[in-house]
């Protein structure tokens, strides 16, 4: 008897795990992350190259939230930063910035909404996802793709990314003046930190 017993519930166990384990995969992969940014803790870095120096400066987040379906790579949601926040540590390129370039008083706001992301995005740790969706700036909506390293860790979330926005092609005038000459592409390196709702 206790043989059989032992053989019938290791059966049973063999039985069952495959089920269990199909349920906990299609609970995995119907997952969707809520991602609320924290402005406070959330930043943009932006160099531009000039022929006889370099221009670093920053923007600051104003609000974001960013919701992802594991299963169906798809997102939605958007993370915005202030324009009128913009500084490069001079007050006269600022404000030339803010008048001539982005026209921050007009169009008051720069903004990222993603639609989906390409990768495979562990639940604990760095990840890095391929981003794709509208980046708003300057009153128009230019498609782009992120790299976007992204880090979970308990309810909390962090991400960074390194991309180039061509301000000139995306139709914002080059400030250069005389001998003074930049480039029309500008580097940004983004941080963001919040909490995660899974």
């Amino acid at each position: 008897m206790k043989i059989t017993f032992r053989l019938t519930s290791h059966f049973l166990a063999w039985a069952i795990l495959p089920a269990a384990l199909a349920s906990f995969l299609s609970a995995q992969s119907a997952q969707t992350l809520d991602l609320q940014l924290d402005p406070a803790h959330s930043n943009s870095n932006i160099t531009l190259v000039g022929n006889m120096h370099t221009v670093e400066g920053s923007f600051q987040a104003k609000r974001g939230e960013v919701h992802y379906d594991v299963a169906t790579s798809k997102a939605s949601g958007e993370i915005v930063f202030d324009a009128t926040s913009g500084k490069t540590g001079n007050d006269s390129r600022d404000k030339k910035m803010h008048r001539d370039v982005i026209e921050s008083a007009k169009f008051s706001e720069i903004a990222f909404r993603p639609d989906y992301a390409q990768g495979q995005l562990s639940p604990q740790g760095d990840s890095t996802l391929q981003v794709h969706g509208q980046f708003s700036i300057h009153g128009a909506e230019h498609e782009i793709t992120i790299p976007v390293v992204v880090h979970l860790e308990g309810s909390t979330w962090t991400a960074t990314a390194d991309f180039t926005v061509p301000y000139v092609n995306w139709g914002m005038k080059n400030p250069s003046v005389l001998f003074l000459r930049v480039g029309n592409d500008v580097k940004v390196r983004f941080h963001a930190a919040g909490t995660v709702q899974r």
